[in-house]
């Protein structure tokens, strides 16, 4: 509610201000509201769900977990304002501008996947895109699944003895075609409810990823460029960044167990 509704509500006449002061005294400030997913009552209940069901997990359980997602990258994507020193009329001048592109006629698709110790194989997505042609349950099993995925599976079951495989809900995630997939091919899926990127701590390794990218000068201009620059950049990430997201996902259960499914921190 804005003060000015508050101000409206209360009998006595208050300045905006001193309501303000108040309230910073309790330790209420004005912050930006922070964007998460809906969570309807379904949500929070296989978000606790999930919660309930890992909240046993030790320590060597989740280093056994691959975690996976896809991401897009947007050419141009930058969240932050950059400042020049010019004069007047120089605002314009080559040096003194950020170029900016349509975004959503320039992107890439990406899916990767990590282990605490160690990042795991990040690829450039391919497919026809537009209406009716997005990553589809064919091309995730092409490009994904027998791609890279089985591979990099078998090596860590050799090397942990039980290995499991985390993915979201996406439709080309739990086709029946993809299931079946899963199935014949031996690999344990975690479980992992809908609208939950703060469960999957791969999530918070693409915002460090995307932050070296828009440290880049030049910045990419176009997808072969773009594509480079996000492969590069994956392999400079260091892995404690990695650790440090997986080590807390104890942390993750509790604070999904305390909000009875809505919403935490991560």
């Amino acid at each position: 509610m804005p003060l000015t509704e508050v101000a409206k509500n209360i009998p006595a006449n208050i300045s905006i201000s001193t309501i303000r002061r108040v309230l910073a005294k309790e330790g209420y400030h004005r912050r930006c509201a922070r964007k998460v997913p809906y969570l309807t009552n379904r949500h929070k209940s296989e978000r606790l769900s999930w919660a309930k069901l890992y909240k046993g997990f030790t320590r060597e359980n989740w280093k056994s977990v691959i975690w996976s997602d896809e991401c897009y990258i947007y050419l141009g994507d930058s969240h932050s304002r950059i400042y020049v020193t010019c004069r007047p009329d120089e605002e314009y001048k080559e040096e003194c501008v950020v170029p900016t592109f349509k975004q959503f006629s320039v992107r890439v698709m990406f899916w990767g996947c990590i282990m605490e110790g160690e990042k795991g194989p990040l690829i450039v997505l391919n497919y026809p895109g537009g209406k009716g042609g997005g990553m589809n349950s064919k091309l995730y099993r092409e490009q994904v699944l027998d791609g890279c995925l089985k591979s990099y599976y078998e090596k860590k079951k050799a090397e942990k003895g039980k290995v499991y495989f985390q993915q979201d809900g996406a439709p080309s995630h739990r086709s029946k075609a993809t299931q079946q997939w899963f199935q014949e091919s031996g690999i344990k899926l975690l479980f992992h409810p809908a609208s939950s990127p703060d469960l999957n701590p791969i999530e918070p390794v693409w915002h460090e990823l995307k932050q070296v990218l828009r440290r880049l000068d030049p910045p990419p201009s176009n997808v072969e460029s773009l594509s480079k620059a996000v492969l590069e950049a994956w392999e400079q990430l260091p892995v404690s960044d990695v650790n440090k997201h997986i080590k807390n996902m104890p942390k993750r259960v509790s604070a999904v167990l305390a909000s009875k499914g809505g919403h935490t921190r991560f």
